[in-house]
């Protein structure tokens, strides 16, 4: 673990400095686009159930999240800018400061909203027994996550029944293997998959 924490806290550092001309346009771009605040924050479950609040760029009107908790489609409360930030998934790059705080990784499960972790059973609680990741194979495979429950008649039902279990099982793939080089190929995968150069199936991850 200790060597994890080392990667990640160099390479998000290393990636804040890199990034910071783009951090700074985006930030640009919604705070004159949309209005509200920059960021969009929300408590999420880690390590060992601790809760804490994960950073994201705001890509939806101000005050439009409600009780709604997972974007569903076309969603009518994303804003324009906010449509090409999560097609391009920058709008996770403020996790880096989250990182760097020491509260997720770079890689792991991505964190969940209180009320879906109380759904967990205690099989799968395992997964909190590591910190939460920006990136993880859940990511990867899911990265049309919002479009599949956008065609299902009850979308948080479909999440809770179809989707997070599958989750689950990819991140008990991650920890039953996890190491830097694990840690290299899902961040490379992350990238390529961003980019489209790859499509896969749960079996290739």
């Amino acid at each position: 673990m200790i060597l994890k924490r080392c990667f990640d806290l160099f390479f998000s550092i290393l990636g804040v400095l890199i990034l910071l001309p783009l951090i700074i346009v985006v930030s640009i771009l919604i705070k004159f686009t949309s209005k509200g605040a920059v960021l969009f924050k929300q408590v999420r479950v880690t390590k060992d159930g601790k809760l804490f609040k994960i950073y994201k760029f705001r890509t939806m009107r101000e005050n439009s999240e409600g009780n709604k908790q997972i974007t569903v489609g076309n969603d009518s409360r994303i804003t324009s800018i906010g449509h090409i930030l999560r097609k391009t998934k920058l709008d996770e790059l403020p996790q880096l400061f989250n990182v760097i705080k020491g509260e997720m990784s770079l890689v792991g499960p991505r964190p969940e909203v209180p009320r879906y972790v109380e759904l967990y059973t205690e099989e799968q609680r395992k997964i909190l027994s590591v910190p939460a990741g920006i990136t993880d194979y859940a990511s990867i495979y899911f990265s049309n996550e919002s479009e599949l429950l956008g065609k299902a008649e009850d979308p948080e039902k479909y999440y809770i029944e179809k989707i997070m279990p599958h989750k689950i099982d990819l991140n008990m793939k991650y920890i039953n293997n996890m190491g830097i080089l694990t840690d290299i190929k899902i961040i490379m995968l992350t990238i390529l998959k961003i980019a489209g150069f790859v499509k896969m199936n749960p079996e290739e991850l």
